[in-house]
């Protein structure tokens, strides 16, 4: 069963298509995503033979959830651009240079969606505006929804997982290095993940 209003085909009975209908009311309303059970994810093939791994440490976001129509779920989510960390403090301090973020000229990175699709099962599609240094070009994430808890504390709680690819060069992030066995240091290809924990607002 999943977020945004399908019906369950075991539900036979009206008593519960009812419990399914409640179920699924109960998670429509406005969440802020929890950044410390969340990720913002990203990796790029160094060298054109391995993988680096980077996260930001600092980011809020909201979501507005629609149990029964998923085209008006809306997310935000603003991230601090200084906040990259991909365990090396001397590539971290490269990447906030003006060779890649330019972290104090555009501190900020931003997304905001323009459209939420559901694909089937658990699948969804969010495409919005993604802003970086100050070049906004559409993204489009893959979502899984993982679930819908309360936790120990009272708090309301849904997961989601998501994918995404971008070009960075798209976004006027062109720095790289010839390797003398060809090709470049940093792949143009950046892959995106996300692990999203979001409470519900009281």
């Amino acid at each position: 069963m999943g977020i945004f209003g399908r019906k369950d085909d075991t539900a036979e009975t009206v008593g519960e298509t009812a419990a399914v209908t409640a179920d699924l009311a109960a998670l429509t309303g406005d969440y802020a995503i929890d950044p410390a059970h969340s990720s913002l994810g990203f990796v790029a093939r160094h060298a054109m033979v391995t993988n680096v791994k980077g996260t930001f440490l600092d980011f809020t976001g909201s979501l507005h959830l629609d149990g029964g129509d998923p085209t008006r779920s809306t997310a935000s989510i603003d991230v601090k651009m200084d906040s990259v960390d991909t365990g090396s403090a001397d590539r971290d301090g490269h990447l906030k240079s003006s060779d890649f973020f330019r972290t104090e000229e555009f501190p900020t990175m931003t997304f905001r969606s323009t459209k939420a699709e559901a694909l089937g099962d658990d699948d969804y599609r969010i495409t919005g505006d993604l802003s970086i240094l100050g070049v906004t070009k559409p993204l489009t994430i893959d979502l899984e929804f993982n679930g819908a808890a309360k936790d120990p504390f009272g708090n309301e709680r849904v997961g989601f997982e998501g994918r995404a690819e971008i070009k960075r060069s798209e976004w006027g992030l062109t720095w790289n290095a010839a390797l003398e066995t060809g090709g470049v240091l940093v792949s143009d290809k950046i892959k995106l993940n996300f692990d999203i924990s979001a409470i519900k607002n009281a």
